[in-house]
């Protein structure tokens, strides 16, 4: 029994500072935080994308989002790529190449039609962005054990951005208890297929990968009455970026607020929102609880790595915005990560790292090397605590390049962060700098001051070579293209000049 098992856990639309490893005091996250106690805990985990599909893809891929072509959700990828390219090196099928059992359990998300048993997996088609809590399957396992069905009372709405009418379901009080939610519907299908994995681990020395995504703490936060009273909104700080103007920023961020209806909700309302929305936090924790105790059970705990992050962050009233968006706040681009190998020290990490980096660290747990082409690197050196030069190169990063797509509208955004700024450029629109030593909460956009002219220019500049560097077309939209068309080397501190 040489080769390692994975169980892999991904929540969607998760705030790093809704978890006790990540300093939040107030909400109760034992599993996680216990997890996070034993294995490697990423400070400076990032998402590609902050858009759940082509994040996912690039999960799946080890591709940034513009190579694997997945740049939107499929509900609304005007005409864009729906599915996945299956002639590239997906991550399960190398894996079941070298003997492994592949599950999945919960959202998929990566394709319109083509869910994980199409890809080879054990698991079932969830199809969407929310729980479908009107699937034949919840339905029926809710039927089998007496339990009630799905029904929401007091709900919580926006006010749409013309100030008349209704605007988008923010929360609401869940008519189930916690053992009927989807979230014990995915928990239970997750510890049903891990019993029939340990039975064949045990028996034969099959190894196995299975992951559950749970589709929340996605809004809105429809949950059962403990949960949406779990905390005391008088206790509940609100996000010093809700002092946000949008002054010097780019328009689209104040229309996106007044679709989202942001102010609608006053300072008591936002508090009340924000609690429900830890309530629904400790409520996927306890599930995450269940399937490690799952774990310990079968006799696995020595045997298995555990993985859990999210795909992107969530607003949740930071910068009078919700939902993800137009605006690459590190709110929706940072995100959890903690990676628990048996045998590896525990750790926290503060290097740069993303989600793309974990295809490669996954397959390199099975014991199988990077994919070919691969974007990410394998972060399993960093999580034993090996002095390799692998190890160093992830350690000595020093920035992170994240890419937009658009959501509800096409939108291109490139992002640059290193320790100290922030550097977005978007095609439509000003541009966006950040000093995060003096403003961590990225409320005053530096970009037009003198005082940034250097700073300025220097991450111009880089953004530039990494986008060239990565065959990314967005470098055309910087500002300059005449050299590389004539296939000479472009000048780039010139470049820089003219897009600074």
């Amino acid at each position: 029994m040489s080769a390692t098992n994975i169980l892999f856990l991904m929540t969607d639309q998760h705030r790093v500072d809704t978890l006790g490893a990540y300093g939040n005091p107030r909400v109760r996250t034992p599993a996680l935080d216990g997890l996070a106690a034993q294995g490697t805990r990423f400070d400076s985990f990032f998402t590609p994308t902050a858009i759940c599909t082509p994040a996912r893809a690039s999960l799946a891929t080890g591709l940034h989002p513009f190579r694997h072509g997945m740049l939107a959700n499929p509900e609304r990828a005007s005409g864009g790529q729906c599915e996945l390219d299956e002639s590239q090196p997906l991550l399960w099928r190398r894996l079941r190449e070298r003997g492994y059992r592949t599950g999945h359990v919960g959202k998929w998300h990566i394709g319109r039609e083509n869910g994980p048993e199409h890809h080879g997996l054990d698991g079932e088609h969830l199809p969407g962005a929310l729980n479908p809590v009107h699937h034949p399957s919840y339905e029926r396992w809710l039927r089998e054990r007496s339990l009630p069905p799905f029904a929401v009372s007091d709900p919580v709405f926006g006010t749409a951005p013309n100030g008349t009418g209704r605007g988008h379901l923010i929360a609401g009080r869940l008519r189930q208890p916690a053992e009927a939610t989807f979230e014990a519907f995915l928990a239970d299908r997750t510890v049903a297929l891990l019993e029939e994995y340990a039975a064949e681990w045990h028996r034969t020395g099959r190894p196995f990968m299975l992951s559950c995504h749970w589709f929340g703490p996605h809004l809105p936060y429809l949950v059962p009455d403990a949960y949406y009273d779990l905390y005391d909104p008088d206790t509940v700080p609100l996000p010093p970026s809700m002092a946000e103007t949008f002054a010097g920023k780019p328009e689209v961020q104040r229309s996106y607020s007044a679709y989202w209806s942001s102010d609608a909700f006053d300072a008591a309302a936002w508090r009340k929102l924000i609690a429900v929305y830890w309530g629904y936090v400790t409520l996927i924790d306890e599930q995450i609880g269940r399937i490690l105790e799952a774990l310990k059970a079968h006799g696995l705990w020595d045997d298995t790595a555990v993985v859990f992050t999210a795909d992107h962050g969530e607003f949740t009233g930071a910068h009078r915005l919700n939902d993800k968006g137009p605006a690459m706040y590190d709110d929706i681009y940072r995100v959890p990560a903690v990676c628990r190998v048996p045998g590896a020290p525990a750790r926290t990490s503060d290097a740069f790292a993303t989600l793309i980096d974990l295809n490669p660290t996954l397959l390199d747990i099975a014991g199988l090397p990077a994919p070919d082409p691969c974007d990410g690197s394998s972060l399993l050196p960093l999580v034993r605590g090996d002095d390799t030069p692998e190890a160093r190169a992830v350690e000595d990063r020093d920035e992170i390049v994240a890419e937009f797509h658009g959501h509800h509208f096409p939108y291109a955004q490139r992002m640059i962060r290193d320790r100290r700024h922030k550097l977005v450029h978007n095609m439509d629109g000003v541009h966006e700098l950040y000093d995060l030593a003096s403003d961590p909460h990225e409320l005053r956009n530096v970009y037009a001051s003198p005082l940034y002219a250097e700073v300025r220019r220097d991450l111009a500049g880089r953004l530039y070579r990494e986008l060239l560097r990565r065959g990314d077309p967005a470098h055309s939209w910087m500002g300059y293209t005449a050299d590389i068309g004539r296939g000479r080397a472009p000048d780039v501190d010139g470049v820089a000049d003219e897009i600074a």
